[in-house]
């Protein structure tokens, strides 16, 4: 698995600047995992990390995982899958589509994804299978949805311990919650993570309790800041103000953030540090990719 390894070389810890913070004196880094692959991006290798370890050292067929017409994820897991030379069964929310429908879905297809379209009501109930699965004789690793579960989030403690440094304040956008999850378990016990969900109505504190159990969860959760007011009326929505902002940052840095979940993480952190007036804090904004190298 060596070419995971040089693929994570890639992230670099960065310094970056924002005029709307300047009065605060904050130290601002960024983890650029945005530079680890085109499709592969950012959180994306790191949650399949383990995942195809577990393929390999247990000589497995290949993985089955899960995702919406558009998913990044799908995406994500049919290049990584190409990469490790395994197999790869894409199971697509949607009965109605076929791999022509988009050019994600085109895009998987190439990568020798092979997709099954499924009923929604069938679909619910299979995303979260997690676990060694016999299909024709052979076998598979299956993986929930956007890479959740515990190899997962293994993967994802490494965005913080391959650092060398520490912050007072760490800042992630928050999905599935499996990357959150491992970045709060490596975090020092003094530091806190900002935790910005992207889709409306999300229990985050429930969701992360669900895959690690509750020893767990009550370790990190006094790390825990969750800001659950910047979701912009729900995933992929987003409106002038906040189209503003991500214009004006990406204006400001040689890196870009984007609407769907760096931006509205970027948001809101910037909104936490003024509001609270928080002065000469080190933070760390961990950069989830989501968007073209730049």
């Amino acid at each position: 698995m060596d070419w995971i390894k040089d693929l994570i070389l890639k992230s670099k810890l960065e310094t970056f600047t924002f005029n709307q913070l300047n009065e605060l004196n904050c130290k601002l880094f960024i983890k650029r995992d945005d530079l680890i692959h085109d499709e592969i991006s950012g959180n994306k290798i790191r949650k399949l990390k383990y995942n195809l370890k577990v393929c390999k050292d247990n000589a497995l067929t290949g993985i089955v995982t899960y995702g919406g017409a558009f998913s990044n994820h799908l995406i994500a897991s049919a290049s990584a899958a190409s990469l490790a030379n395994l197999k790869i069964i894409g199971r697509v929310r949607g009965n109605e589509l076929n791999p022509n429908s988009n050019s994600v879905l085109h895009r998987c297809s190439e990568l020798g994804m092979q997709l099954e379209f499924l009923d929604r009501s069938i679909f619910s109930k299979l995303k979260k299978d997690n676990g060694v699965l016999n299909i024709d004789g052979k076998t598979y690793l299956s993986i929930p949805e956007g890479g959740c579960n515990l190899n997962g989030v293994e993967g994802c403690k490494e965005i913080i311990t391959e650092i060398d440094e520490a912050f007072d304040i760490y800042c992630i956008a928050q999905g599935t919650t499996t990357t959150s999850i491992g970045v709060a378990q490596a975090i020092p016990e003094s530091a806190k993570l900002i935790v910005v969900p992207v889709l409306k109505g999300f229990d985050s504190e429930k969701e992360m309790y669900s895959i690690i159990g509750a020893n767990e969860f009550f370790k990190i959760k006094k790390k825990l800041i969750v800001l659950g007011d910047y979701h912009f009326e729900g995933y992929a929505k987003t409106n002038s103000v906040l189209n503003q902002f991500v214009a004006e940052f990406n204006n400001q840095n040689s890196f870009d953030i984007e609407p769907i979940y760096t931006g509205k993480a970027m948001f809101a952190l910037v909104n936490y540090l003024k509001l609270n007036d928080l002065r000469n804090k080190r933070v760390l904004f961990i950069h989830t990719g989501g968007i073209k190298k730049k």
